[in-house]
């Protein structure tokens, strides 16, 4: 109600009142997203939390969340298909909107899972698949083919050499790429467990340069890239793609004491500890891989999660650092 009587605003009054509020809120909503379960709460209340959460920029200028989903696992019938399919929508619906996967995955059946999974929405997805076989161009543009045609697309947002084929000539695996990228199947390449050395070899390539990321496997309990690649792709320019960020199958991350106290104090699981250390910086995604939704909503958490340096430094003592 507008008045010019006492206790009450006039017009002049109630606008200058509107103005200050609407410089406020946006500070008031960064200092919640950055609360421990404020996603979950805003995914709850219809709320745009994409503010909060932690991004990644690949050298094209292209931003992706700097949390995804794996997909090793999936279709090997750990769960029925419909349950992983779920878990895979679960995390797109938590902003979780990078997936990667590869042609052997499961035998192809990872692809074909996730592009049920994903029918209906690919323009959300940023999709990241891998190449096996790279013996001559036209076997990687037939593995490219048989791959979109899994996953139910017409291009790829990014295509991976998985590994560092010693038989396979590096100049042909970035020209074909590079044709791939011209003709619309792939928007960006990359490599795979690549060391500094094939790194340098490949940059030394015409276009090889062009490469967007390095997935490497990478975690707390695994920070031998730290050493060397991780400072060699920043200095590049170049995000890393950590894969096993969780350990990986039978490791014992997910049972550590400090990530279960740290987790504890901050209302959140072990996990989420876990993958907001290895995505603490600007230049690593991490990729874990969840067969369950409820897995997948755990970690969730770690896009707004931040640790703070007391927490770092007792990662650190519990896990450090190479020397």
């Amino acid at each position: 109600m507008l008045s010019g009587g006492a206790g009450l605003l006039n017009r002049r009054e109630f606008n200058g009142l509107c103005g200050a509020l609407s410089s406020w809120l946006p500070a008031v909503s960064a200092m919640f997203t950055g609360l421990p379960g404020a996603s979950a709460f805003a995914a709850a209340n219809g709320v745009d939390s994409n503010a909060g959460r932690r991004t990644v920029k690949f050298p094209d200028g292209t931003i992706v969340p700097a949390l995804g989903q794996g997909s090793w696992h999936l279709g090997e019938e750990r769960h029925p298909a419909a349950v992983e399919e779920e878990a895979l929508r679960t995390g797109l619906s938590l902003g979780m909107t990078l997936i990667d996967t590869a042609e052997g995955y499961s035998n192809g059946r990872s692809e074909e899972l996730i592009g049920r999974a994903i029918a209906g929405q690919r323009d959300r997805v940023f999709l990241v698949s891998k190449v096996d076989h790279m013996t001559t161009g036209d076997a990687i543009a037939r593995a490219c083919e048989a791959s979109l045609a899994r996953l139910g697309t017409e291009h790829l947002d990014l295509y991976l050499a998985h590994w560092r084929d010693r038989g396979a000539d590096l100049s042909i695996i970035v020209t074909a790429f590079e044709s791939l990228r011209t003709a619309g199947k792939i928007r960006a390449w990359g490599v795979s467990n690549f060391s500094v050395r094939d790194m340098e070899e490949l940059f030394h390539i015409p276009h090889g340069d062009r490469c967007a990321t390095n997935q490497v496997p990478y975690n707390i309990g695994d920070r031998r890239i730290e050493n060397d690649l991780l400072p060699w792709c920043e200095q590049h320019g170049m995000p890393v793609m950590a894969y096993s960020p969780l350990g990986g199958p039978g490791a014992s991350l997910l049972r550590d004491p400090t990530l279960a106290q740290i987790g504890a104090t901050r209302g959140c699981s072990a996990a989420a500890v876990a993958l907001a250390w290895t995505i603490r910086s600007s230049n690593v995604i991490a990729i874990p891989e969840s067969g369950l939704a409820v897995h997948v909503k755990e970690n969730a958490v770690a896009l707004t999660l931040t640790l703070t340096p007391q927490e770092l430094q007792t990662l650190d003592a519990a896990y450090p650092p190479p020397h």
